[in-house]
């Protein structure tokens, strides 16, 4: 968008350089003020469905990245209003949705998005990302100009764009492995975060939130029938994301979640329904034979790979596709199913989001049972703190000292904190502790704390396991798992579904009581009580999991070179945000048995991004298209 005449050229290779989210056709438009282009993967409507798409007199266009599932219902309400709609599919509801409710049509779109409205009567932008985060929207403005994307790499093909990187951003994925929103990596470029939106008007930018989780409880009268509501919820949630046009399958990774949802799937397809998961050699990351249950139970057209240290390949194309640095080493192994999986469907629906709904991580149980540790304040706090962190440190995983290491750092922090410090990758103290003078000085009052702490209070859940929940929902959920599925699924053109987070589905999860989803160090009560009678006993009963990788190993191992040389060579030194003896020294403890492999992978991960991405360095856009090896 621009006061002046946009420039096609640039939109042109925007779209080209994610060629992977769409290789089915390209879409431009291009007026006196605005240039607007995307690329098509194409699923519902493939013969006409084609972008961008037009009101009656092409006053208003948009373009468009998602499904919307309750598109049947919209078209048949704006027939009746007197519109006219062309095609059989969900993008052209956009344009004739504003016509009749302007910004606010956002609250009437069930589904996954990021889109774009262009009112070129009224010299109007409206930029609106779905509700919890599924599709991704980046954006910059000058004043004059705005520029949008779904990547980073294509806002990075206009030479007006300096990729500098923001120091706080960088501090925060230091935190969290992730650029939270509104951050992205570049200075001067934002990612719009979840259920919000935009408006830009006479060069002028508005940014507001359009939707939130409600937490508050509801009172429950008869635990039967919520069981039975949430069943007829899921049936309905991944029935309406079953419509599509290519073949479509499921991720099946042995877990509760993907399990349910290959349940509810087979229940109501009148096909085999295929099912891919993916595996390691090391049995204690490996759940091929629970997803085998699974798939033998309802007679899945079954699909395994096992991921091993030698596909690790995948390493530099991998960091090609994430636009900023992601450190959640399970992102090698969504790439590899989901490319497993693009060898044979087009669309998969995943159980994500069922965790964070409903209560399934052993981190929930740990926050209620902290309520009794009493909080310190002043030189205590602060002696707790710094003898907690010597001990985690210096301890291998499992040992008394490390518990006993991180007693003493709950001990040290307020409840929201203290959860900040379980998600986090390094503390404060040990970002200090790596950081250069002049990075300690210039980030001596930024708190990445802070962005949890800030949800946790203002949520309206009662207790501290509700309020995490909903910090995961506004945070983790958004900024990490939802990332990692859309990028890795994205680069290998295959489009990802999730029942899970349907948000009416989510809405009705939010009110119900913690004791329902975490109690008596169990997880997940409610959802598995539900969902029992589909599954066999031992999926119930197994204990989580998660999708991991053995880092820890790797990194002495087969990793332990490409670390060293990528951490410690002279590109890496001279940066000036890390000292080389401290990164040298993280290196030394973990070979010797300490766990610093999240750290590690961490600094690793911001170092291949940067030599791929900030460096202008790194696969071409062709190479890093090519498939890695399946095993």
């Amino acid at each position: 968008m621009s006061t002046s005449s946009p420039e096609l050229d640039l939109v042109r290779r925007m779209c080209e350089v994610i060629v992977h989210r769409g290789p089915d056709g390209e879409g431009l438009h291009h007026d006196d003020h605005a240039a607007l282009g995307m690329r098509r993967l194409a699923i519902i409507d493939v013969a006409h469905g084609d972008q961008p798409v037009y009101n009656e007199d092409r006053q208003v266009v948009a373009v468009f990245n998602g499904e919307i599932y309750n598109y049947a219902e919209l078209r048949r309400d704006l027939a009746r209003r007197g519109h006219r709609l062309r095609g059989t599919g969900d993008s052209e509801c956009l344009v004739h949705l504003y016509e009749e409710h302007g910004p606010e049509m956002v609250r009437r779109l069930r589904g996954m998005f990021a889109f774009a409205v262009w009112d070129r009567a009224r010299g109007r932008l409206l930029l609106a990302r779905d509700r919890v985060g599924k599709k991704p929207l980046y954006w910059r403005s000058d004043g004059g100009s705005l520029w949008f994307a779904s990547e980073l790499k294509s806002l990075a093909q206009d030479p007006g764009l300096h990729r500098e990187v923001d120091p706080v951003a960088l501090h925060h994925y230091l935190t969290y492995q992730y650029v939270p929103a509104p951050w992205s990596i570049y200075r001067g470029v934002h990612k719009l975060p979840p259920g919000h939106l935009l408006v830009w008007e006479a060069g002028q930018v508005t940014v507001r939130r359009y939707w939130s989780l409600d937490s508050t409880p509801r009172r429950v009268e008869n635990e039967r029938d919520e069981a039975e509501r949430l069943r007829e919820l899921l049936l309905e949630a991944t029935r309406i994301r079953m419509v599509s046009e290519r073949p479509l399958g499921a991720f099946l990774s042995g877990g509760v979640d993907s399990s349910a949802v290959v349940a509810a799937m087979a229940m109501q397809s009148t096909e085999r329904v295929r099912t891919f998961c993916v595996g390691f050699e090391e049995s204690r990351y490996d759940e091929r034979h629970k997803a085998r249950m699974v798939a033998d139970r309802y007679g899945t057209d079954h699909h395994e790979l096992v991921v091993t240290s030698r596909l690790l390949d995948v390493l530099p194309r991998i960091a090609w596709h994430f636009d900023e640095p992601f450190a959640d080493s399970s992102a090698i192994p969504s790439f590899y199913v989901a490319q497993l999986s693009r060898r044979h469907v087009t669309v998969v629906l995943s159980g994500d989001g069922g965790d964070e709904c409903f209560g399934g991580y052993q981190r929930y149980i740990l926050m209620g049972k902290a309520g009794w540790i009493p909080a310190l304040s002043g030189g205590p706090a602060a002696a707790s703190a710094r003898l907690g962190d010597l001990l985690s440190e210096r301890t291998r995983s499992g040992s008394v000292g490390r518990r006993l290491g991180r007693l003493m750092q709950f001990a040290a922090e307020t409840p929201s904190r203290r959860y900040a410090r379980l998600m986090c990758a390094f503390t404060p103290e040990q970002k200090a502790e790596i950081y250069t003078g002049e990075m300690r000085t210039l980030l001596a009052e930024t708190d990445s704390y802070r962005l949890l702490e800030e949800v946790f209070e203002r949520s309206t859940a009662a207790g501290a396991i509700g309020r995490v929940l909903e910090v995961d929902v506004a945070t983790y959920l958004p900024g990490d798992l939802l990332v990692k599925v859309d990028i890795t699924s994205m680069a290998n053109s295959l489009e990802t579904r999730s029942p899970l987070l349907d948000h009416h589905l989510m809405e009705w999860a939010a009110g119900l009581p913690a004791e329902l989803k975490v109690r008596g160090g169990r997880t997940k009560l409610l959802f598995k009580r539900a969902v029992a009678s589909w599954l066999p006993r031992e999926i119930l009963s197994y204990p989580k999991q998660g999708f991991g990788v053995p880092l820890a190993a790797w990194l002495r191992g087969e990793l332990r070179e490409l670390a060293f040389d990528t951490l410690t060579d002279h590109t890496a030194r001279t940066r000036g945000l890390f000292r080389p003896q401290a990164v040298r020294e993280l290196l030394r403890r973990h070979a010797e048995g300490a766990d610093h492999s999240v750290r590690l992978w961490t600094l690793l991960q911001f170092e291949l991004w940067h030599r791929a991405h900030a460096a202008a360095s790194g696969p071409t856009v062709a190479e890093a298209a090519c498939p890695a090896p399946l095993g």
